[in-house]
């Protein structure tokens, strides 16, 4: 092998080398991750998303990149405590941030039978059509149903536990420890940004309480403007289709109602608004929050949904802000609700 070649295939072992090291991920990389002003790695980017989410600046769906509503979150954690950023993590930002809590960010967790019975969908349908019969919109997995508890999307799950299928009970897992769904102190206002796809929650002082990523409206069918109050609060709903609507790719000439589970179009909470149809409520789509349109309601993530559903009730003022066709990210493929 001549010199040239040697040093090629020390340099390919070498990039070789780097790329599995940059696969790993481990509880431990995570929880002893630092801010450094070098290029984040994953392992830091999760911890972020953690504290943030347990902050409540929620990065929706915890999966360890530098999204949309991670660099929201990041911003609006940021302006509220004065360091400001404009998505990116700082120095200053982490100080800040990093104070917010001293639990490890991941930590083990064992599995109950709860979490691994079922019933699950053999197949987890997405659309209306489909869900017609059902008696149930349940987790298509274990996988699934332990992801969305913790807040994380499925391929971190899988990645904090190489090997792992979820199926027993008993068996010891890494996950994220998030903030839980209890929140003491009741919202005053809920404040929706239709442009940049926001919400906000203050209390009586006007402090801000809780800050999320939304899918709201369309240029189809915006959702509503101006200030309106909440009507009712319904956990783990049903959802009814009207043909009214006029769904696009909705076949159905009748109204028909769908079962209650976390695949259901809205989720598993549905705080109500004035208008047919209206709505805030949570998602089967965790991962597609702020990336999709919405027919004129409010899209969260089950778990934002139901943290919000927690702090709301009856005759919160809900005031809606900017201008839906006109927000960032254009739409690829449209939801209910």
């Amino acid at each position: 092998m001549t010199m040239c070649a040697r040093a090629v295939f020390t340099l390919f072992l070498c990039a070789f080398a780097f790329s599995v090291q940059a696969a790993e991920l481990s509880p431990d990389a995570v929880n002893n991750a630092e801010w450094r002003s070098s290029a984040q790695d994953e392992a830091l980017l999760v911890k972020i998303q953690i504290l943030l989410d347990r902050a409540r600046f929620s990065p929706g769906e915890i999966d360890g990149r530098t999204g949309e509503n991670y660099k929201k979150a990041l911003t609006a954690f940021a302006d509220e405590h004065g360091a400001g950023s404009k998505g990116g993590i700082t120095e200053a930002v982490w100080q800040e941030l990093s104070a917010t809590s001293q639990e490890p960010a991941i930590a083990k967790y064992t599995l109950t039978d709860t979490d691994v019975a079922g019933p699950f969908l053999e197949k987890v349908p997405t659309k209306l059509d489909d869900m017609k019969g059902l008696t149930a919109l349940s987790y298509g997995s274990a996988r699934e149903r332990i992801a969305e508890r913790f807040h994380m999307s499925e391929a971190l799950l899988s990645k904090l536990n190489p090997g792992q299928r979820f199926e027993r009970a008993g068996d010891e897992i890494y996950v994220a420890q998030v903030a839980d769904r209890a929140e003491r102190t009741k919202a005053a206002k809920v404040e929706v940004d239709k442009t940049a796809q926001t919400l906000r929650v203050f209390d009586k002082d006007k402090k801000l309480i809780a800050f999320y990523p939304i899918t709201a409206g369309s240029s189809e069918k915006p959702a509503p403007s101006g200030e309106l109050k909440i009507r009712n609060v319904a956990r783990n709903p049903t959802y009814r289709y009207n043909p009214e609507y006029g769904f696009k790719g909705v076949r159905a000439k009748e109204s028909f109602t769908v079962a209650p589970g976390p695949n259901n179009p809205v989720g598993l909470v549905w705080i109500a608004l004035p208008g047919e149809g209206y709505g805030i409520h949570g998602t089967p789509e965790p991962a597609k929050i702020s990336k999709t349109d919405s027919h004129g309601c409010i899209r969260l993530t089950n778990w934002d949904a139901l943290q919000l559903a927690e702090m709301v009730s009856k005759g919160t003022s809900v005031t809606f802000l900017g201008d839906d066709t006109k927000k960032k990210a254009p739409a690829k493929k449209r939801r209910r609700g």
